[in-house]
């Protein structure tokens, strides 16, 4: 399901980083949620795709407008990502 917004976009390099950076969230979401190893390796294929994204944002950016935000969301979502590949209390 498209949302309204997405199809008033131009789908720029910035617009393609955000879209990326929300599929790399849903996916950490799904590995947290169910963790194991096939939402792990689905949430880390999906961070090479938005770090990947991230790094050619600029080329289609206007004064860098979107950027940041991108830069910014992609580096909270590593964080949830490394959060949930390091060992429990109960784990070696």
């Amino acid at each position: 399901m498209k949302h309204y917004e997405s199809s008033l976009r131009s789908n720029s390099t910035v617009d393609q980083a955000q879209d990326s950076v929300t599929k790399l969230h849903n996916a950490v979401s799904q590995a947290l949620s169910h963790p194991n190893e096939q939402t792990l390796a689905q949430a880390e294929n999906s961070l090479e795709h938005a770090e990947e994204a991230v790094r050619h944002a600029p080329e289609g950016s206007v004064d860098g407008h979107g950027v940041e935000l991108s830069e910014e969301r992609l580096a909270d979502e590593k964080e949830r990502l490394a959060g949930l590949k390091q060992p429990g209390p109960f784990e070696d």
